[in-house]
């Protein structure tokens, strides 16, 4: 089974490469809210970003020290966000950029930890984000995560839920088309965490994931679960090479 799934991911990335046909959702947005997000005084994601840049500063903690205070300068982070999930050795298990920022503050800061979804890391993760705008996504090659996105990748194919649907059959057979009057976009992770209009806030990627899974009347997977972080990683070697856009706007 371990060696099919070898095989299959193996076959459908060679098979991307010969004919890329890939497009960013934010192609398939209207004029307006394309605008919106190019333009930072209007893209309602940007006070997330602002308040990351504060916290970026601010010491917190019993070790009393910020972010600023191991990693210096913000810029020194680009390229950053465009390699996560990544594997941290010292936990032996993979991290998405979220999940490393809070467990930063947990570890180094020696904070109370933050849950999924707090305002506050989805602040720091789009001011980190930002900073790599425009750069090529180049997964971690890191021989450890291998299994994990094998197993991203049969997530995806896999049907779920009382609509019986997969991630491939909307995302990849069904691109383009329409549902409910809103084009199906490919389902490309390049522009998280974002700002979508039907939340009126901020999200993850797992966010939306979750979505689509109630969305097909499937039980969604907890947030931080390893089904989730594989779906990220098998999501992420598939949008391979594109352009990073945090955070976005999605309608």
């Amino acid at each position: 089974m371990k060696r099919r799934l070898a095989a299959l991911l193996l076959f459908a990335l060679a098979a991307q490469a010969q004919t890329d046909t890939r497009r960013s959702g934010f192609a398939d947005m209207s004029p307006a809210t394309q605008a919106m997000q190019r333009d930072n005084g209007v893209n309602p994601a940007w006070l997330w970003v602002k308040d990351g840049e504060a916290l970026w500063t601010t010491a917190a903690g019993r070790s009393n020290k910020s972010c600023a205070s191991c990693h210096g300068e913000v810029s020194t982070l680009r390229g950053v966000a465009v390699r996560y999930p990544a594997w941290d050795a010292a936990l032996g298990r993979a991290l998405n950029l979220n999940q490393r920022i809070r467990q930063c503050r947990h570890r180094h800061q020696q904070a109370e930890a933050w849950p999924a979804e707090h305002a506050q890391a989805l602040g720091l993760e789009a001011y980190v984000g930002v900073q790599s705008r425009d750069m090529p996504i180049e997964p971690s090659k890191t021989p450890e995560l291998q299994p994990l996105r094998e197993q991203g990748l049969a997530l995806f194919a896999q049907r779920i839920g009382q609509l019986n649907l997969s991630c491939a059959q909307c995302h990849d057979g069904l691109a383009g088309g329409r549902l409910a009057g809103n084009v199906i976009p490919q389902g490309h992770p390049n522009a998280y965490p974002l700002y979508r209009l039907e939340w009126q806030g901020m999200g993850s990627l797992q966010r939306r994931l979750r979505n689509c899974m109630t969305g097909v009347r499937a039980q969604a997977p907890a947030y931080d679960s390893q089904e989730l972080l594989a779906l990220e990683l098998y999501l992420k070697q598939r949008a391979a090479g594109m352009a990073w856009e945090a955070p976005g706007v999605r309608p």
